[in-house]
């Protein structure tokens, strides 16, 4: 039954009922209805008869009028709900308007230039000798061709009035690269404007050094966005510290301000880098806010900042925020970053994260963006997550990881950091930190009173020069098989200087963080101490290619000699995880944490950083990996499978930077370094295992043509199965078995195909790229997974009660059901076939599925 409701003058309500009758509520009767629908919005039927018994004034008001007004009162709400909506699509779409509509000004002016100076050049003498002979009209033709964004002015002194000379030259110039042609911009590979997108970004081309542009619209006023922007390193995580050395106020209202600024670097293998610069704020004439930087350099006259012992000086030219308001709202901001990172200071290898605008859009504007939006959202969307805290305190938590990573990578001697004498190999440095600053509060107790007294902290680092593994393939591999490379025992080393006390974690619930549900992943991985360990996973986006977890390891033990906790907790931080963003860095940074996750806990966080160096690389498919089991055994080197099961391939590099921090006690330092030294080293040789076997082939196949050779084992494998398939069913399984491209066939072979071991619990050893999609798996996990895990209830009574047939019959056909994948996914299928597959000597080798015409419920 429905209604209309229409509100009447003096605040009462009338419903109009289907049979035309209208029931009129009085304003008393509205507010008690109201009190109720705020408390719950579909009350059931007895509810309503509650009320009615509850309220005298309603006692003459019929549940069924009552149940008609809840629900118009429902439909207000979503009918308002929507409205807003669309209200906030509709300023979105016309603040991007008016952002395009100033591209397209600037395009157009861009174009009307290029045209003037074409037809400048058109004018010349056609004579080359003559151009090189008259030094005046070449130069004149050059710099005509060349946008100099820093002209040579005469010098100014430091004065007020030099500075402020200055800074006016800054905000012009500033100017020019944010709404004008001084630098010629092309649109990032990858950014495409919407409602949704995180505004227009786009990196320059041709000028000095490396420079990157983004517009884009934020929920914030403009003096809280110059406040946020100010604030360098709360968004940007590569850098260490911005320190204002002066200030001054200008006559027109603006501010001048002197900052000396410090970066870390990315890796072991390159410098990091300061900035003397200065920064100018001011208000234009239309009420735009703006805040410019510029470098101060000797040729200007102005103060100077002598150079620092392990920095490069860098240079910043002119950039910087123009904030305009933004009609019921908000504001529209344009960014501008240019910097010259001075690349001739690192080895040539590393001279493109230097060289490139992509990664400094990527790593600085819109970093600036992403953290402004997110602001934007906890203001207008306060929330808790489920770990009990607000946003910005997991955020500050993330920026501690990140923090005491970076430290750890670069190892300041104003922090405290020295260097230990080498082991007469230079793969691993050592350094020691016994700085009070650094190990407060890792001096804990644990619960039993037996006290931990660490009172140093030490570091093991290295880096590697990575080929032709993409940097996210890597990385998900490192996250996601720890045990492939971590040592359980070190792990419960690190726990130990931390307390270890009672779980409070509740690490079953989902939780929401960035607008985005991250809901607990179960694991099962390998450990030393007992045949299986507990990964307990609960994680919140930050951004949407960041994001922070809790991991919970049991089982972990006690080692002898050493009183350690069961379980260890670790919080870990992970970006770049994407294969489809290119070019981006990647990151695993974890540290040990307390069970009870208190706010003051201490990290000292470890972990891997890769970084992208070819920034053409492909972007790979989500499966692109192999067998690792058989790739990483031990065996001539042409027996290991280098395939790529993703179909694309190209010569990338990247490099790959190794920090591990340890609490310890001074008079264990000796020891304790050297079985940091070892476990880095053994971390090293794990990762080249891993990168070798996730590497595709170079050795002459071409990289559409996948599979290439493969392993001799998977090319007997593929015949096993095509041959027992028609030796039972008595029909070929493919039309071209006959061919030399059986594996290549099965590979690609449409329906889900995949061999389980015949064991007491079968696992699955095999599946074509078909099964791993209907697993939603990869063959470096495939063996993770049992074969009945992939069935419901009905399915396991049916494959127990006719698995006998398979055995004697050799085969059997299954109708029609339901399985699930890794990720507990609902799949259909149409039906299954299951044979049994028969060696060369004729005995059972494995059992092979096949589910035809499969898809996701």
């Amino acid at each position: 039954m429905m209604g209309v409701s229409s509100t009447c003058k003096d605040g009462s309500t009338k419903i109009a009922m289907d049979n035309g009758k209208y029931v009129r509520y009085t304003p008393e009767q509205v507010e008690a209805l109201e009190r109720l629908y705020h408390d719950c919005p579909k009350p059931t039927s007895m509810r309503r008869q509650q009320l009615i018994r509850e309220c005298p004034i309603l006692s003459h008001i019929e549940p069924k009028q009552i149940k008609v007004w809840f629900q118009n009162r429902r439909c207000r709400e979503k009918q308002r709900k929507e409205s807003s909506r669309l209200q906030g699509v509709n300023r979105k779409l016309t603040a991007m308007n008016k952002l395009l509509m100033e591209e397209n000004d600037r395009l157009q002016k861009q174009v009307s230039q290029l045209v003037y100076e074409n037809s400048y050049f058109r004018q010349q003498p056609q004579n080359a000798t003559n151009l090189a002979t008259t030094d005046t009209s070449c130069e004149s033709v050059v710099t005509s061709g060349q946008h100099h964004l820093t002209p040579q002015h005469p010098p100014r002194d430091a004065s007020p009035a030099g500075l402020l000379s200055i800074a006016e030259e800054s905000l012009a110039q500033f100017l020019s690269k944010a709404t004008g042609t001084a630098v010629e911009w092309v649109q990032m590979p990858g950014m495409k404007p919407g409602p949704d997108s995180i505004g227009i970004v786009a990196i320059s081309h041709g000028c000095t050094g490396v420079a990157a542009r983004a517009c884009g619209l934020v929920g914030l006023e403009p003096t809280r966005v110059a406040e946020i922007l100010k604030d360098r390193p709360s968004w940007f995580r590569d850098c260490r510290a911005v320190d204002v050395i002066n200030a001054m106020s200008t006559g027109n209202g603006g501010t001048i301000e002197l900052l000396y600024m410090q970066l870390y670097a990315p890796t072991t293998l390159a410098p990091a880098r300061d900035f003397w610069l200065l920064r100018y704020t001011s208000v234009l004439e239309d009420g735009s806010l703006v805040v410019c930087e510029r470098s101060l350099n000797n040729t200007q006259n102005g103060p100077s900042m002598p150079p620092t012992q392990h920095f490069v000086r860098a240079e910043m030219l002119p950039g910087g925020y123009l904030i305009r308001p933004c009609e019921g709202g908000g504001s529209i901001i344009h960014l501008v970053d240019h910097m010259d990172l001075e690349p001739w200071s690192v080895p040539e290898v590393l001279r493109p994260l230097y060289e490139s605008s992509t990664l400094l859009a990527q790593k600085t504007t819109m970093a600036a963006l992403r953290h402004l939006r997110q602001i934007s959202q906890e203001v207008s969307q306060p929330n808790v997550t489920s770990w009990g805290r607000r946003p910005a305190a997991l955020r500050a938590l993330s920026q501690r990881l990140n923090k005491g990573f970076n430290e750890a990578v670069n190892g300041f001697a104003d922090e405290g950091w020295s260097l230990l004498e080498s082991d007469g190999i230079d793969d691993v440095t050592v350094l020691v930190n016994s700085s009070p600053t650094k190990t407060m509060g890792v001096n804990f107790s644990y619960d039993n009173g037996f006290p931990s007294m660490s009172n140093a902290v030490l570091c093991a680092k290295a880096s590697m020069l990575l080929q032709n593994v993409p940097p996210a393939i890597l990385l998900r591999f490192l996250r996601e098989h720890r045990s492939e490379w971590a040592d359980s025992g070190i792990d419960a080393y690190a726990a130990s200087a931390v307390k270890a006390g009672p779980c409070s974690l509740q690490v079953s619930r989902a939780g929401n963080f960035g607008g985005q549900l991250i809901l607990p992943l179960a694991h099962t991985i390998e450990n030393e101490e007992a045949s299986t360990s507990l990964f307990d996973h609960l994680g919140f986006n930050i951004f949407s290619f960041l994001f922070m977890e809790i991991i919970k390891l049991e089982n972990m033990g006690y080692r002898e000699g050493m009183l350690m906790p069961s379980d260890v907790f670790l919080l870990q931080l992970c970006s770049g995880v994407d294969e489809n963003v290119v070019g981006t860095s990647a990151e695993l940074i974890f540290a040990p944490i307390d069970a009870s996750f208190s706010d003051d806990a201490p990290i000292i966080p470890s972990g891997f950083r890769i970084i992208p160096l070819d920034s053409g690389m492909d972007a790979s498919s989500p499966n692109r990996t192999l067998d690792l089991a058989s790739a990483l055994e031990v065996g001539p080197a042409g027996n290991r499978t280098s395939g790529d099961l993703s179909g694309r391939s190209g010569c990338t590099k990247s490099v790959m930077t190794i920090a591990f921090q340890f609490a310890f006690e001074m008079h264990l330092q000796e020891n304790v370094a050297s079985m940091a030294r070892q476990y880095v080293r053994s971390i090293i040789a794990s990762v080249q295992r891993v990168a070798l076997a996730l590497s595709p082939s170079h050795s002459g196949s071409h990289p559409g043509l996948w599979p290439p050779n493969g392993t001799p084992e998977a090319h007997t494998l593929a015949r096993w199965i095509c041959e027992s398939y028609r030796c039972y069913l008595g029909v070929k399984l493919f039309e071209n078995e006959g061919s030399d491209s059986i594996l290549k066939t099965l590979w690609h072979h449409s329906d889900a195909l995949m061999c389980c071991s015949l064991k007491a619990l079968p696992v699955f050893t095999f599946a074509n790229q078909a099964g791993l999609d209907m697993l939603e798996t990869t063959l470096v996990a495939l063996q993770d997974i049992t074969l009945e895990k992939i069935f419901d209830d009905n399915g396991r009574k049916t494959l127990c009660s006719e698995f006998p047939q398979i055995m004697q019959q050799g085969f059997m056909c299954l109708q029609g059901g339901i399985c699930l994948s890794s990720m507990g996914r609902q799949v259909s299928y149409e039906r299954a076939v299951a044979w049994k597959v028969l060696n060369e000597e004729e005995s059972a080798h494995c059992i092979c599925f096949m589910f035809i015409n499969w898809s996701f419920v």
